[in-house]
């Protein structure tokens, strides 16, 4: 049986699973973000987006705190960031409050 990857709501709170972390990898030069079976190379927006998520706020307030500081449109600002962070849910890199 297949598990189905959970819908994401604004007002669900985000946070990276135990042994998830967003590190710098100084000898490739990136941002990577690790977890105990694999290894992701963020570029500059997914890195603003993870660096969001702390266990306390809600998708909806990250999408906001992003479109504020890159001063777009709210509806583009989240369209981008649910699809990653479904890409993260898929790879279990990312929880959500049930």
């Amino acid at each position: 049986m297949t598990e189905k990857t959970p819908v994401l709501e604004a007002d669900q709170r985000l946070s990276l699973p135990r042994g998830v972390r967003l590190r710098r990898d100084e000898v490739r030069g990136r941002t990577v973000l690790l977890s105990p079976e694999r290894t992701m190379a963020l570029e500059e927006t997914a890195i603003a987006i993870v660096s969001r998520i702390d266990g306390k706020r809600t998708l909806a307030e990250i999408i906001d705190g992003l479109a504020a500081d890159y001063k777009a449109p709210r509806d583009v600002i989240a369209g981008d960031v649910e699809a990653f962070l479904q890409q993260l849910l898929q790879r279990r890199m990312l929880e959500v409050d049930r």
